[in-house]
């Protein structure tokens, strides 16, 4: 999961660098594909640590989910009567 949202970031920002450095400023070809790849690699490292935080995120959420589960599930004590 996180590596599939890092991915899907840096291939988005890549393919606007693409357009909008070579189509609206008019830049060279080198200039144009070079800063798209240095915005993609910065964009996929930042889509990991974002991937790894949401990951941590919902592992927390659902193990704090199951514990409530467990909790309200377990039959209630007895008095002894």
């Amino acid at each position: 999961m996180t590596q599939r949202i890092a991915c899907a970031m840096a291939f988005l920002a890549f393919a606007v660098c693409l357009v909008a450095g070579g189509i609206e400023a008019n830049n060279s070809f080198a200039t144009t594909v070079g800063r798209a790849v240095v915005a993609m690699l910065a964009t996929l490292v930042i889509g990991l640590i974002v991937g790894a935080m949401a990951r941590k995120m919902l592992d927390e959420n659902l193990h704090a989910e199951a514990e409530k589960l467990k909790k309200s599930s377990s039959p209630p004590p007895s008095d002894g009567r």
